[in-house]
């Protein structure tokens, strides 16, 4: 990465919202719900292992934003964890930037915690990291640099 392109990537920290974290208990019956009552199509559906969930991204119209359902796969995963301390609802705000290790850098310059060391594997190969809800004003943070900008 060449200092100009980490300095432009962190700039503007952000460049859009990629989607919305929405823990459901059951992702069929979200997905039709979703389709049916919203009218989403669905984007993608996969097996995170690695996170211990079942996702469906639903897309909202072509924006190129998406609300990302998310199941857990065992009562030990963090979905099921959140599912059992908050109830189905709003799990994280996801925010897609160009250069996650420039972004993930800055914010911990500022103080903040993240809760990875390093970027794991998201959706479609994308990177990831969050922001703990702690220093996000309550909310869970996710970073995610898309597969096709990833480094």
């Amino acid at each position: 990465m060449s200092e100009t392109h980490g300095q432009a990537a962190v700039a503007g920290l952000f460049t859009a919202i990629d989607h919305v974290g929405v823990a459901v208990r059951d992702l069929d019956e979200a997905i039709a719900f979703y389709r049916d009552t919203y009218g989403m199509t669905l984007a993608h559906e996969e097996v995170n292992e690695e996170q211990g969930v079942r996702e469906a991204m639903m897309a909202v119209g072509d924006s190129g934003s998406h609300v990302q359902l998310l199941a857990p796969l065992s009562p030990e995963s963090t979905i099921a964890k959140f599912l059992d301390r908050s109830g189905p609802g709003v799990q994280q705000v996801a925010y897609r930037v160009e250069d996650i290790d420039a972004v993930s850098t800055t914010l911990r310059d500022r103080g903040l915690r993240l809760l990875y060391d390093e970027p794991k594997r998201g959706t479609s190969d994308s990177r990831v990291n969050f922001v703990h809800p702690k220093d996000a004003g309550g909310i869970l943070v996710e970073l995610v640099e898309p597969a096709s900008t990833a480094h």
